[in-house]
Parts: C-alpha cells; structure tokens; sequence
C-alpha cells in the first residue's frame, strides 16, 4: 500500500488529505479539499487542511462499521465535522465555507465498495480491465467563466481575476438547484456521490487520486495501466515529480490550460493482495 500527498508549493498549505488502514477491513479515503484563491473568505476559522483532516477522521470512523454504507458513513462525517464547526462559531452559511470531494474505498468480505462525490477519481485494474469513475458535475457549472479563465496565461493578473469570478461563482452554485453536489456542511448531499462494487477476487489494484494526480492522464504522459505501473513500484514518487515537470514546461497553461499552475497531489495506491 501506498499513498502520499505533496502541497503544490511549499509556502502554502496542502489542502489534499489521504488515509488509509489494512487489516480485516481495508478502508482508504482521500480527500481534496476546496479552499479557493486566498483573496476569497470563507467564514471559517479552521481553513481547509484542518476540514479535510477532520472530515477524514470521521469518515474512516465510521467506515469501521461493517453495517452501514459509505453513503451513510460519509453522511454521519459530515453531521461531525459541521458540529465541530458550530463549536467555534464558524459561518457556516458563508458560501466559501471549506468543502472537499471525497474517495472512498472499503473491503469487506469478497467485495470492493467505492464512493465518489466530486472531480477526483477511484481507478481499478479488474482483471486487466480499467475501471475509472470521476463525478464531473463541476465541469457543467460556469462553462463561459472557465473558457475566459482558460484564455489568459496562467499566473497573469488577468487569468487570477478571471479565476477569483469562477470560483465566486462556483461557490454560489455547491448544492444549489443547477449546480453540482459538493461535500461541505450538508450532510444529506452525500446521499449524491456515486458508488458501486467490485468482485475483489478481480481486483488486481486500485488507486484514489485527486484531481492534481490525474494530470499524468489528463497531461497525456501515460495511460492508467502506466500511473499503476509507477505507484506500484520502488520509486511511486516519480508520478508526482513527472506531473511537476509537465507543469514547469507549461507555466502559463497554453499547452494544458487550467485554473493553477500547480496544484496539490494526492495518491492511494492498493495492490489486490492486500485488500
């Protein structure tokens, strides 16, 4: 097993988060969390590396439980997590409140549970087969402010002024009628995320991946079956340092356009043999 998460700069805080446990029932979540351009508020006094950190926590908590689903496991860490908030008088109403999405994986006797909620992404090879899921109703929010973000060069005070308009207006639409279901404070919406099961006698190997690791795919630097190959081996670090690179070469985001030029990496890697 491996997992493993690396801030996309050092001066700033990694608002991924990854956690995993083996035994009789092996369980992994990974988080990324959705802090927004720091010009931006958010009404809350934790920030989000200590929201994913907790939300982390209390889904792996709950997914110990053999007898509820991971819906009902993420719902329950959530209701946590957004108590926790009111204890510090947090707003949580504000619209820039911390939220995440969320990967979750559980192994219970012969099957493999997964649960998605959010544009990261469960990766399985079954028996040789590639199984990918990613909840991309993000993407439908906001498509003239992502194409006018896309157009000026990433780092450029234009492109940050386009980006700040983007995620005002993805903040406003987070569990709103035509917008997209996001983990936050409602705990309800995690009755949202996408989920299913796998034949673990199938499963080869699994991977949890936020949105900044699925750039070695996305970047077009190898296929999945490659990014197993490499969390697999001596060195699974070189994933990162390869999506690094392919960022350096690109800074203004010509070749990859996207909202950062950076940004934070997080991997689960599970062999079948030990789940």
């Amino acid at each position: 097993m491996y997992l493993h998460s690396r801030p996309a700069r050092a001066d700033k805080p990694n608002e991924d988060y990854v956690a995993a446990a083996g035994g009789t029932l092996t369980q992994a979540i990974l988080l990324d969390g959705a802090g927004g351009p720091s010009e931006l508020p958010t009404g809350c006094r934790h920030g989000t590396p200590w929201y994913v950190a907790q939300l982390a926590d209390a889904a792996m908590a709950h997914m110990r439980n053999p007898m509820i689903g991971l819906k009902s496991a993420l719902q329950r860490a959530i209701a946590t997590v957004t108590d926790e908030h009111r204890d510090y008088s947090c707003d949580l109403d504000h619209p820039g409140t911390p939220s995440s999405t969320v990967v979750m994986v559980r192994h219970m006797a012969d099957t493999v549970e997964y649960l998605v909620l959010g544009d990261s992404t469960f990766v399985a090879d079954v028996n040789g087969e590639i199984v990918a899921v990613s909840d991309k109703r993000i993407d439908q929010v906001g498509a003239d402010l992502r194409k006018a973000m896309a157009a000026s060069p990433t780092g450029m005070p234009e492109h940050q002024a386009a980006r700040i308009r983007f995620v005002e207006h993805q903040r406003r639409m987070r569990n709103k009628p035509g917008g997209y279901p996001c983990v936050g404070t409602v705990p309800e919406v995690a009755h949202e995320a996408l989920t299913g099961t796998l034949p673990s006698a199938e499963v080869r190997r699994i991977s949890l991946l936020s949105d900044g690791a699925t750039r070695f795919v996305e970047f077009g630097l190898g296929l999945w079956t490659d990014l197993f190959d490499i969390l697999g081996s001596a060195t699974p670090g070189r994933l990162f340092d390869q999506v690094r690179e392919a960022e350096a070469e690109d800074p203004k985001g010509e070749r990859w356009p996207r909202a950062k030029r950076h940004d934070d990496i997080a991997a689960i890697y599970v062999e079948g043999a030990e789940l």
